[in-house]
């Protein structure tokens, strides 16, 4: 097997994201091989590449790998419903495929007795009560119910163990349950906790918190501390449990569609959901054509995708990343072929939102991987010494970027490319400190003065080409600086955004030759200098932020600009606590009355940048 033909992991690995999610293995045909989850999607997946340790099937599994495609989600509980639900529609041959189809796991709550009980529950239903589910599988029930035992101390012993007890077991000296086997609760007492547990499992856990909120409220107020505790501690066991669960959510058959561009590619993530759980997803990258904006590559996408394709099946709805015009005219289109309505949106709320989120992050994440790859990197390299006339071809790019905020807290980057692709470990951020604020020709001047003193002193290397984000301006200070420092050695390239200021229109300044350079949108050597562009803008903008929250840090919510008095309460009483305060993700932030979206991901960033 030649080199050219092996996966190329070591690239892979280093653009992986360290979010939970799972991973798609396939072989050189396409053929899916292997699904699995992860906590730290980074760490899973290079566990697969040691040179020791690897078991006999792994690494013949290994062996066959030519792409991996990833999908983030919001925590590991999301990861393992989306892997068992690809398991169980593809049946990948290196994945433990069960040998009995058998149907998926319920909780039963039964009903019509004084003291109910709690259950987990396979097959028919024929016993009077309430089943909720369907689980993904046993283990995801029994975990349930392990919670439910200890958050609400419902019964689940046998009915007939129950009747016969004389004295408490040990499940209520462990505080697992309330006794009423033996009359330890009245009948209303556990008729408000089984209230509780239906309330919890049929999805009204909002409904619920802020129910025993007030209830804790109350009996703070009352001075009555043990049950506010309690009443604490099950709204703390509650937010940890509630993770909002992405992968099974709501009814119908539906495709999400989303499009992302990045530096002259295009990858478009489709996932496959169907009866209300993801059952499938998959990266496509289109060859990149004349297409500007996300939008333009969905209204080529979705038509030949489901139009263009023998026998592929087409969902009652479509959803799609960006608006597509003239959608009316494709809905007539694919209601034509399937003769059903056919819906294609992209204005959807709630969980469907976040179904686009999360395939637009699979496909920046996939397209990130595959633009990194060696192959293309190279590419891109040679076709860069040949736009410019190069004898040879440059082994090493280095590009500056500016960010600050109305002049405040300025920082400059430095990110640098090689032919393999960006080399992380050679980035440098710089404080600017000492000028006007504002003034980016005087931070750009301080920024490169400081990287190449030290380059001159022999720590680090010089670059074959310096990129400076700007038009003549911008480069004419480059070079009065690399010429004060004695840098004769380094060759300068501006790139500004054309008249237009859409990406492919780029005016390209060669200061070796002192003409302007103009590329085709289609270009690999402008995508290049498109890429390390952009790197360069998000390395600067997300230094930044993190050097003003810092500056703005403090160790309570009170250093949070937006959160006032009466924002800090909603927040302290949703979550019942400072410290869930902090462990929340942004999504459950936004839930709390009067905190947007906006103010959420303030909050978030105040806690973890």
């Amino acid at each position: 097997m030649s080199t050219a033909e092996t996966f190329d992991h070591k690239r892979f690995l280093a653009n992986t994201t360290r979010q939970p999610g799972i991973y798609q293995m396939y072989d050189g045909e396409g053929v899916l091989l292997y699904v699995g989850k992860a906590k730290n999607l980074k760490n899973r997946l290079s566990s697969y590449f040691r040179t020791s340790g690897l078991s006999l099937k792994t690494q013949a599994l290994v062996e066959k790998i030519r792409q991996i495609d990833v999908t983030v989600t919001a925590s590991e509980t999301e990861a393992l419903i989306l892997e068992q639900n690809l398991i169980k529609s593809h049946r990948p041959p290196y994945n433990i495929l069960l040998r009995d189809d058998k149907s998926y796991p319920y909780i039963f709550l039964s009903s019509g007795e004084t003291y109910p009980r709690i259950s987990f529950h396979r097959g028919s239903k024929k016993k009077r009560g309430h089943y909720f589910g369907p689980y993904p599988n046993t283990g995801a029930v029994r975990d349930s119910l392990n919670f439910l035992q200890k958050t609400f101390q419902v019964r689940q012993c046998e009915d007939s163990v129950f009747r016969n007890r004389s004295r408490p077991c040990l499940q209520y000296q462990i505080r697992r349950c309330t006794a009423p086997c033996v009359d330890y609760i009245s009948p209303e007492d556990y008729a408000e906790d089984v209230r509780h547990t239906q309330m919890f499992l049929s999805g009204q856990s909002d409904t619920l918190m802020k129910e025993l909120a007030d209830q804790m409220e109350t009996a703070s107020q009352a001075l009555e501390f043990e049950r506010a505790a309690a009443l604490r501690d099950q709204i703390t066991a509650l937010r940890t449990i509630q993770s909002q669960n992405l992968i099974e959510e709501g009814r119908g058959d539906l495709d999400v569609v989303a499009a992302v561009l990045q530096a002259g590619m295009i990858c478009v993530h489709v996932l496959f959901v169907r009866q209300g759980r993801i059952l499938g997803s998959r990266s496509f990258y289109p060859q990149a054509n004349l297409a500007e904006s996300a939008s333009e590559v969905l209204a080529e996408f979705v038509p030949q995708f489901y139009l263009a394709s023998e026998g592929r099946e087409i969902p009652r709805e479509i959803i799609v990343s960006h608006p597509i015009e003239d959608s009316e005219l494709l809905s007539a289109a694919l209601k034509e072929a399937s003769g059903r309505q056919i819906q294609v949106t992209d204005k959807v709320r709630a969980h469907r939102s976040q179904w686009v989120q999360m395939a637009t992050t699979a496909a920046e994440q996939n397209l990130t991987s595959r633009i990194n790859s060696r192959k293309s990197s190279l590419d891109r390299f040679l076709a860069l010494q040949e736009a410019l006339g190069l004898d040879e071809m440059p082994q090493r790019l280095e590009c500056f970027d500016i960010s600050h905020s109305s002049g405040e807290l300025t920082q400059a980057s430095c990110v640098v490319f090689d032919t393999n692709g960006p080399l992380k470990s050679d980035y440098r951020r710089f404080n600017i400190d000492g000028i006007t604020p504002g003034d980016d020709y005087a931070a750009m001047e301080q920024a490169l003065q400081r990287r190449y003193t030290r380059l001159q002193k022999g720590e680090g290397k010089l670059p074959d080409i310096l990129v400076i984000d700007g038009g003549k301006g911008q480069l004419g200070k480059a070079k009065a600086v690399l010429a004060e420092l004695g840098v004769n050695n380094v060759q300068l390239l501006g790139v500004a955004k054309g008249t237009t200021r859409k990406a492919g229109f780029e005016t390209l300044y060669w200061a070796e030759g002192g003409e302007e350079i103009v590329m085709s949108s289609d270009s690999s050597a402008l995508h290049l200098l498109q890429h390390i562009r952009d790197e360069a803008h998000r390395f600067a903008i997300t230094g930044h932020r993190q050097r003003r929250d810092k500056k703005r840090r403090t160790s309570t919510l009170e250093g949070v600009p937006g959160v006032g008095a009466t924002r800090r309460r909603e927040l302290l009483r949703h979550f019942g606590g400072l410290q869930e305060v902090q462990k929340a993700s942004i999504a459950d932030l936004a839930k709390v009355p009067g905190i947007s979206k906006r103010l959420a991901e303030d909050i978030y960033g105040h806690f973890h940048d």
